[in-house]
């Protein structure tokens, strides 16, 4: 059975399969092996490899790479960019889009850590708790799906990400004691960015200036978003009076929280009690 063949008689399961299915497809009708392909799009084989079996979501690189090999001005990655949303609710995907090319992200989280910082473990537990009848394939999509938003932060330019949280997102047990300390580990390596800014709110502040989440996206052209969520939605407004609102609320947190050092040291000693 020739390549193209076996290919069509294989169905995708996820977005990473589906844009390594079409690489292979694009792959054997140029006649290419992997090794062609590795050597031309400058990767290893077994990163091919990994790829065209779906077993890796390809980066936006190789993506250029391929519409470079494969005479495909975009085709790749536009796809990879469609690919990359799934497992997202569709009412979240307004969100990753503006996520994706802001220059300025202010966050304040009230419940669970923000979703681009949030582990594999932890972020399981998170879709677990909310939908406990789901099967293992679909949170594992979901949990997928998640980790890629990190991949804002990977970019030539990645935003200013300025982040508060409220001690009670570090004081709500998500799984387990060791996943919060896996997860709260991985939150103070973040602070090692010099893109990244983390903030804690602590109990002791009082009444916060808002009792809901939310997030302020600021774009390329300088226009700042609103987004908030409700329960099964999210909303995005750039309503000039709700984003000057949030803006005046956002700096109140801000001036109530801890100093991004003193937040440092904060989280580490709540991590130290999920341990012992």
């Amino acid at each position: 059975m020739s390549e193209s063949a076996d290919l069509e008689s294989e169905e995708p399961q996820d977005g990473a399969a589906y844009f390594g299915q079409e690489v292979r497809y694009a792959r054997a009708f140029a006649g290419m092996t992997q090794q062609e392909l590795a050597d031309a799009s400058h990767y290893k084989r077994p990163y091919v490899t990994k790829v065209e079996g779906g077993t890796l979501l390809a980066s936006v690189k190789f993506a250029e790479a391929c519409d470079r090999v494969f005479n495909t001005p975009g085709v790749f990655a536009r796809l990879r960019r469609r690919v990359s949303e799934r497992g997202h609710p569709g009412w979240f995907i307004p969100y990753i889009k503006l996520e994706r090319e802001a220059t300025s992200v202010a966050d304040y989280s009230t419940t669970f850590i923000m979703g681009m910082f949030q582990t594999a473990a932890y972020a399981e537990a998170v879709f677990r708790a909310m939908h406990p009848r789901a099967d293992d394939g679909r949170i594992e999509g979901w949990v997928e799906a998640r980790l890629r938003r990190r991949e804002a932060m990977e970019r030539e330019k990645p935003p200013l990400l300025w982040v508060i949280l409220h001690e009670g997102a570090l004081r709500t047990v998500v799984g387990s004691g060791s996943t919060m300390a896996g997860q709260l580990d991985h939150l103070t390596a973040q602070t090692e960015s010099p893109h990244i800014m983390i903030q804690v709110l602590p109990f002791r502040a009082g009444a916060p200036a808002s009792h809901l989440p939310f997030n302020l996206l600021t774009q390329g052209d300088g226009t700042v978003v609103m987004y908030s969520e409700t329960l099964g939605q999210g909303r995005v407004t750039d309503s000039a009076t709700i984003v000057s609102s949030a803006q005046a609320s956002y700096e109140r947190l801000r001036a109530s929280a801890l100093s991004p050092e003193d937040s440092s040291a904060f989280i580490r000693k709540i991590k130290k009690e999920y341990v012992t």
